[in-house]
């Protein structure tokens, strides 16, 4: 084994003495490390990441094939993994769709910061505004990852994010207030879809088919779901699998802007949410005195 290695460092180090260059050999080394970097934050707290744990098992088995000399294991490995990339793109491609969306999204922005932040006000609104009524509600806002591919039975809707409009699909009388309401590039895209529900079992008691689907749809995607109970009133925020409930207005509004900026990219627990509306609360009303004080000067200049 020792011998192996060995032999297997001398032969690196003259190829790197042959082939590396200096200059274009780091820039190189630094562009693939960037690149494993960012689709390593890309999969975090997703099902591929234990994905990719398999495949690095397989491959430290390949290797401790080749130098114990296991030659069965060797071969049906090397059968396995001689199709490597045809795996990983079928294993991997959602993440890969979601990547490139990423990268296009970057150079073609489909919504504004102003934009987006209209929305998410909507939806707090629409949210604390159902939780009053004790009606509840299923809503969806699509990130980088596209989620036509999640959806079933969704009627198209194609319309401006709004507190009525939202408020009306989820009252009773509606047809389509059992489903999910899914908002993508900053429009109610569809209304009443059905989403994949999960299969967890060690999820908070009490919680029923929304709070499932919910959950099921952040498994397969990085999508963020805002589900406002029925029975309790409350209202929870689910990305990544995890749920925060619990939330009022202030501190829905605190976790959606943050997720939607890209600022957070877990859920905190809700004391930590509670002290980022304090602290926000604190820095408004510090800043009021200064935007009355520069108001007054150009009323007086008016007059």
């Amino acid at each position: 084994m020792i011998e192996a290695s060995w032999k297997l460092l001398q032969e690196l180090w003259e190829y790197l003495k042959a082939n590396f260059d200096p200059v274009w050999g780091t820039l190189d080394i630094l562009i693939i490390t960037f690149g494993l970097y960012w689709l390593l934050l890309l999969i975090r707290g997703t099902r591929s990441v234990q994905i990719l744990v398999g495949l690095i098992v397989l491959l430290a088995a390949s290797l401790a094939s080749e130098i114990f000399d296991l030659s069965t294991l060797g071969m049906i490995l090397d059968k396995f993994l001689g199709s490597a990339v045809l795996i990983i793109i079928v294993l991997f491609q959602h993440e890969i769709r979601r990547a490139l969306a990423r990268v296009g999204r970057g150079f073609f922005p489909t919504v504004t910061p102003h934009e987006e932040s209209q929305m998410v006000e909507e939806v707090v609104r629409a949210g604390q505004t159902l939780s009053q009524r004790r009606v509840g509600a299923l809503i969806v806002l699509e990130r980088e990852m596209i989620l036509d591919d999640q959806i079933e039975a969704g009627t198209p809707v194609d319309a401006a994010v709004s507190k009525e409009l939202l408020t009306s699909i989820f009252l009773p009388y509606s047809p389509l207030h059992d489903g999910a309401v899914v908002i993508q590039r900053g429009r109610v895209a569809y209304a009443g879809c059905i989403l994949p529900l999960t299969l967890r079992d060690d999820l908070p008691d009490g919680l029923g088919t929304r709070h499932r689907a919910a959950v099921g749809i952040t498994e397969e995607t990085d999508a963020v779901v805002v589900v406002v109970s029925e029975e309790t009133a409350t209202i929870s925020v689910v990305m990544g699998s995890e749920l925060l409930q619990d939330l009022d207005a202030p501190r829905l509004r605190v976790v959606l802007r943050d997720i939607m900026s890209g600022k957070r990219r877990d859920l905190s627990t809700r004391v930590d949410v509670s002290r980022e509306v304090e602290l926000r609360s604190a820095r408004d009303a510090r800043d009021e005195p200064s935007k009355v004080t520069e108001t007054r000067p150009a009323q007086a200049g008016k007059r």
